[in-house]
């Protein structure tokens, strides 16, 4: 399987660009058709792996989706969620005849992280519904939709996106297909780094200069969930090809970068809530981090 992919390197391998909002750091949403050469005649499969976004795919006609080491072939037209903890790809992608897709990352959704919580996006339920055709239907109005508001000028195009995407959920959720039984994770490295990552997202986002992050190394998280640090890090580095400091430390430093760009909060403020007791080991970990000290990042 291959190693997991950013959204940036989705950017570059399929555009050959990079949205700005991406460079910034700031939260991503976007939506596309289907087309040649992803589909139709001679189109080749999508490998197997992770993805660090969160992914609405509609499809028309045929296809397999590749889930969990199950396989969900489209009978007529269907629906997948998936999320950047379930590897996926696509086989038989020559038998689409159209469809789309929207894509958006975590920061995206800011505060309110109601959208990823509800059922089609968890990891232990089915990331595959088929649809009538009434259904795809209405699905297909409201991808219709996303690209009509993303491609306008009006100021909060993307709260209206972020509201098509949760009426594409509950369509799913009131879909014949929803109670289609749910393929639980057999892996046990793979639930429990699922259970470190939402552990982890759970002290994000940093809202008051009072709120502090307690859980900072591996050995917290160990603690929390039950386990010896050893064992964790043996399955976070198993599933994510990671070592289990590296991603507390980037989570800490993109937090980092989103208090300094966007709020008015010193430095030694930021480093407080971040669980730096000195602001200097807090520059030194930035530097380290982006390349960049946090004076520099802020007057970009």
């Amino acid at each position: 399987m291959k190693k997991l992919e950013s959204i940036q390197e989705f950017y570059e391998s399929r555009f050959q660009w990079i949205p700005n909002d991406l460079r910034n750091n700031f939260g991503h949403f976007n939506v596309f058709p289907l087309q040649s050469p992803v589909i139709g005649e001679g189109a080749k499969p999508l490998a197997y792996g992770r993805r660090e976004w969160y992914n609405i795919v509609l499809v028309f006609g045929g296809g397999t989706l590749l889930c969990s080491d199950k396989q969900f072939p489209v009978k007529k037209q269907a629906i997948v969620f998936t999320n950047p903890y379930t590897p996926f790809g696509w086989n038989k992608r020559n038998f689409i005849t159209r469809g789309y897709y929207c894509l958006f990352n975590e920061q995206f959704l800011k505060k309110d992280k109601r959208i990823i919580n509800f059922l089609p996006f968890k990891t232990d339920t089915s990331p595959f519904y088929e649809l009538t055709s009434a259904e795809a239907a209405k699905a297909e109005k409201l991808f219709l939709r996303m690209f009509e508001e993303v491609n306008s000028n009006y100021e909060y195009k993307y709260d209206i996106a972020k509201l098509l995407v949760e009426e594409l959920i509950h369509l799913t959720m009131k879909s014949k297909s929803f109670h289609i039984e749910s393929p639980r994770i057999k892996n046990a490295s793979e639930r429990l780094t699922i259970q470190f990552l939402e552990l982890l997202e759970r002290q994000f986002p940093i809202e008051e200069k009072f709120q502090l992050i307690k859980l900072l190394k591996a050995s917290n998280f160990a603690n929390q969930l039950h386990v010896h640090v050893n064992y964790l890090n043996k399955a976070i580095k198993e599933t994510t090809e990671k070592t289990t400091t590296q991603i507390i430390k980037d989570r800490i430093a993109q937090e980092a970068k989103t208090l300094i760009r966007h709020t008015r909060w010193n430095f030694s403020e930021i480093a407080f809530s971040l669980g730096f007791k000195e602001v200097t080991h807090f520059n030194n970990f930035f530097k380290k981090a982006t390349k960049l000290t946090p004076t520099q990042y802020r007057n970009i």
